[in-house]
């Protein structure tokens, strides 16, 4: 059957139920019992959870939102091409924005990008939200290194990749980070956004603008541990060699649900490869 068109009268009734907390498998079921497609149901389901959204940020004074990256259609592909490599779906959530990737990396990447920076590790610092200066602190237990973006033909080819895979400007994106946690190392819960309201933002901000996604590739396989987790959605992916996981906030907001964390390393060690991408161009 044909699905119907996005009228205000529907899309009023999505509004009442997203804003009453109906899950949306219970508002996709109710679209399909209606007539819908399911792949339109859940593009017309997205487009009104970000109307309530926008609609709660200008009811609160909340920063507007950025056009952020957007890999993977509600009910789409199961497998991207990125242009040099197919990419699974694992698992894609909607708010948070999160999407879990299988095979991005080929092991002999992984292990190309651990040989190359193994050597060049340092304490991973935390930028200062005061000062715009980067310092070592607790919260963050790794030792990590930073490839300039194209530094080499790997990193140029992933990079490369990346831009294909999220359907984003390769030029909008920070050159890779290179991170190891060793046994019980982690990174406490925190967002990659920039506040604009701290004085320390600015001179990051002025070098492409705000951030609006991350990938975080893993390289390796830890025995234990090591997950990526989200604990405003109590989500964790776990760290397997060659996956990643993206997650998208498009405003520097904690409704994000951009919330995330390193979990402790119980066992071996983890090396990950970080991307952020920027809204502008990145120098």
């Amino acid at each position: 059957m044909e699905s119907p068109g996005i009228d205000a009268g529907l899309m009023q009734w999505l509004l009442e139920r997203v804003r009453s907390g109906a899950s949306p498998d219970a508002v996709l079921a109710a679209m399909v019992e209606r007539g819908w497609d399911a792949a339109a149901a859940a593009a017309a389901l997205e487009t009104a959870m970000r109307e309530h959204l926008a609609e709660h940020a200008r009811e609160h004074g909340l920063p507007a939102p950025e056009r952020v990256p957007c890999p993977v259609e509600m009910n789409g592909a199961s497998v991207i091409d990125a242009g040099d490599r197919r990419v699974t779906v694992l698992a894609n959530m909607l708010h948070p924005r999160v999407v879990v990737f299988g095979g991005v990396l080929a092991d002999d990447e992984c292990d190309a990008l651990v040989a190359m920076g193994r050597e060049r590790l340092r304490p991973s610092p935390v930028l200062d939200m005061e000062t715009g200066v980067d310092a070592v602190h607790a919260s963050r237990t790794s030792d990590g290194m930073f490839f300039r973006r194209g530094e080499n033909a790997l990193c140029e080819r992933i990079e490369r990749r990346l831009a294909a895979l999220v359907d984003w400007p390769l030029e909008n994106g920070e050159g890779l980070q290179l991170l190891r946690y060793g046994p019980g190392a982690e990174y406490r819960p925190h967002y990659d956004y920039f506040d604009p309201a701290r004085p320390g933002s600015a001179k990051t901000l002025a070098r492409g603008g705000q951030r609006v996604a991350s990938v975080v590739m893993y390289l390796n396989t830890p025995e234990r541990g090591g997950a990526t987790t989200f604990p405003d959605a109590r989500f964790e992916v776990a760290a397997v060699k060659g996956n990643a996981v993206f997650f998208a906030y498009d405003r520097p907001h904690p409704m994000t649900g951009s919330l995330h964390a390193g979990a402790p390393v119980v066992a071996g060690e983890k090396w990950v490869a970080t991307k952020w991408l920027r809204v502008g161009r990145y120098d």
